[in-house]
């Protein structure tokens, strides 16, 4: 190796080491990535979510949302819009509505409701988190739906709630 390519191995490993002592400056002291606390305490969150929803309880899907701002997205996969276009011209790839809408379904409907998830990845910083997760959604046995889902939650004085939710959706 010539003295010139040592030189720039050498100073491109020292930005390397720069730029990693930069980032983790920028970094409040107390901040951790994903403290355990918070990893159990939104499974947690997750686990009431699942409850609230084979139970039919709309009104404890509620109360894990951040009342005010919450969102709820449907982004429906290609091969489900174009199946969707097909029937309707109208339809939409995109939806935003309500976690309320879903709770007045999860509390009204008959069918038995189990929603499944997997692959589950938590971020925190201890006062925001994002979750990561495939998920079936399973009706009266069958898998209904399936794709890729997203909450992003927030730490209030009482605890966790679920700030959006949006999924990717592949209907069967």
């Amino acid at each position: 190796m010539s003295n010139e390519a040592l030189v720039k191995q050498i100073i491109g490993i020292m930005l390397l080491m720069l730029g990693r002592s930069v980032a983790a400056a920028d970094r409040p002291d107390d901040a951790v990535a994903t403290a355990p606390l918070d990893v159990a305490d939104i499974r947690h969150v997750m686990d009431a979510f699942h409850h609230a929803v084979t139970t039919h309880d709309g009104k404890g899907v509620c109360d894990l949302f951040l009342d005010h701002g919450s969102t709820w997205v449907t982004v429906l996969s290609d091969k489900a819009f174009a199946a969707a276009k097909a029937k309707n011209a109208a339809a939409q790839k995109v939806r935003v509505s309500s976690y309320q809408d879903f709770a007045a379904f999860v509390a009204s409907t008959k069918s038995v409701l189990d929603p499944r998830h997997d692959q589950v990845q938590i971020m925190s910083d201890g006062a925001v988190a994002s979750v990561y997760f495939h998920f079936n959604f399973v009706i009266n046995g069958k898998v209904e739906n399936r794709g890729d889902e997203t909450w992003q939650l927030v730490k209030t004085p009482d605890g966790w709630r679920i700030l959006a939710i949006t999924y990717s959706s592949s209907p069967e």
